[in-house]
């Protein structure tokens, strides 16, 4: 009896590794663990020492895979699920897979097309070439443009979701995505349209894109295809907006060692019927940043200035600026330490809302505008012009 059962374990296996081989399929499994401390010298009016996660990138783990269909066709997918590595707790309430889940075909001819819950164009175009891109040890959590006003750094996640991914052609590749917002008798209410074009020419690259967003009710914020829109002390007085409109780009340089980069971009929060504010608002944000790497350290720099458009009774609107430093060592091509630090300063006035447990955001007030470093202290703003913060932390990847 147990050498048949062996037997048959056996002819399972040779089966399922046949099978794998004929269809050349793969699948992966994968993660990051990213777990430090932090000192920031105002949350609320209050210093605070704390353990943190998540600092230089998301926790994460996930599953890709691809299987060959022939005649230079490709099924494609990933799973990725978010986690707090501090408590082990679920990275989103009501998500399995917070941060992706997309399946699609490819054809290296015709390009990809993949649905569900993705990341925007914008953010693998505009956002990529950005001071948070890959070569750089600056972070979104101190290095994202104030309050992650423009979402280059992870501050839109799509569901409901369909893209299109050019091949690439000479250089230049398009990225276009729209998703529906589910919403009976008006199918344009809480829809997402995105577009993104990038051009790589040696050690140059370029990137312009567009975002669109609508909303569905009187909060942008729970509309029901923004699953994680980044809401802060800087952008809380519109988030009932009609819809937000997102238009930048993001140029970068490779010397050698060296990478010099430059991002700009317009964001603008349209009022409608239900909006808690009157006039267009717009935040223009302008940034550079300088990295520098070696076979073991990575050191970069970063600036960003924002300014707010006079609208909505405000004369002395709100101008936020940003630098942010950021150090990496390797101890292996797995595992790193990395520290970080910035400091912010504000100064004008700005419609503010408190943060609002319900449905319906808090109606705003003109009050001076307050720090928010990055987009890792969008909850805990200061509460007052200046905002300092310092973190280290160890990263392991899998």
């Amino acid at each position: 009896m147990k050498l048949k059962a062996i037997r048959g374990c056996l002819l399972c296996t040779a089966g399922l590794i046949s099978s794998g081989a004929m269809a050349q399929s793969s699948v992966t499994l994968y993660g990051l663990l990213d777990t430090g401390m932090a000192y920031v010298n105002n949350q609320g009016g209050k210093s605070n020492l704390e353990m943190v996660q998540g600092v230089k990138n998301g926790n994460r783990w996930g599953l890709t895979g691809n299987e060959d269909l022939g005649g230079g066709y490709s099924t494609i997918f990933t799973l990725e699920s978010g986690f707090n590595s501090l408590s082990g707790a679920a990275g989103a309430s009501g998500y399995m897979f917070n941060r992706q889940a997309f399946v699609g075909l490819k054809n290296s001819h015709y390009g990809t097309i993949t649905l569900g819950r993705q990341y925007t164009p914008w953010f693998y175009t505009v956002g990529a070439l950005s001071g948070l891109g890959i070569g750089t040890p600056l972070t979104g959590w101190t290095g994202a443009h104030p309050g992650d006003i423009d979402a280059m750094d992870t501050g839109l996640r799509i569901n409901n979701s369909i893209m299109y991914e050019s091949p690439d052609m000479a250089g230049l590749s398009l990225r276009a995505m729209y998703a529906l917002g589910g919403i009976a008798g008006n199918v344009t209410s809480g829809s997402v349209f995105s577009a993104a074009l990038m051009y790589t020419h040696g050690p140059f690259q370029g990137a312009i894109g567009f975002n669109e967003l609508k909303n569905s009710g009187v909060n942008i914020s729970n509309s029901p295809t923004l699953g994680n829109y980044s809401t802060s002390a800087i952008n809380g007085g519109y988030l009932s907006a009609n819809s937000v409109r997102m238009f930048g780009g993001s140029a970068r340089y490779n010397l050698n060692k060296l990478i010099l980069g430059v991002s700009a971009s317009n964001v603008a929060f349209l009022p409608g019927g239900q909006s808690l504010f009157k006039d267009e608002e717009v935040f223009n944000t302008a940034a550079a940043f300088a990295a520098y790497q070696t076979d073991f350290w990575v050191l970069g720099a970063g600036f960003a200035y924002t300014h707010a458009s006079e609208a909505n009774g405000i004369k002395d609107s709100a101008t936020y600026k940003q630098f942010s430093i950021g150090e990496l060592y390797s101890l292996s091509k797995r595992t790193r330490f990395y520290a970080v630090q910035a400091y912010q300063l504000a100064t004008g006035k700005t419609l503010y809302a408190p943060p609002s447990s319900s449905a319906v955001p808090a109606t705003p007030m003109i009050e001076n505008a307050v720090a928010s470093v990055g987009d890792g202290q969008n909850g805990t703003p200061s509460n007052g012009p200046k905002q300092l913060v310092f973190a280290v932390g160890i990263q392991h990847t899998f």
